[in-house]
């Protein structure tokens, strides 16, 4: 029922920044937590950072002070603004949505935007 569309990818040399952006089929904000994840070849997926239906955040401490979530509950549309980017940062980028109820369990993903940060 949800459709979630990464955008905003690509090349940048460090220390640059990059801003990503998760497009949702429906207004999910209010009913769905947020995040991005990433995955960098040949290791596993691990959360960057999250963001509730009541708008409080939380970061990877390896980005902590370098991204930012935000959303915009008009557009439907989830971002991560990305500064400072380092080398380590290098990964594809995952939009998710998870969402809950006492007999009902939905979870959403993207199908990913390529970062990569050249030194």
């Amino acid at each position: 029922q949800v459709q979630l569309v990464e955008s905003g990818g690509g090349l940048v040399q460090a220390g640059g920044s990059l801003r990503l952006s998760c497009a949702a089929s429906v207004n999910i904000f209010s009913t769905y937590t947020m995040s991005w994840h990433r995955q960098a070849p040949g290791k596993q997926r691990e959360l960057v950072a999250g963001i509730s239906r009541a708008g409080i955040t939380n970061y990877a401490d390896p980005v902590k002070g370098r991204f930012t979530i935000s959303r915009d509950n008009a557009k439907n549309t989830l971002y991560l603004q990305m500064n400072s980017l380092k080398p380590e940062d290098t990964a594809v980028y995952y939009c998710n949505a998870k969402g809950s109820g006492t007999s009902w369990y939905r979870d959403y993903w993207g199908q990913g935007t390529q970062v990569t940060v050249s030194s």
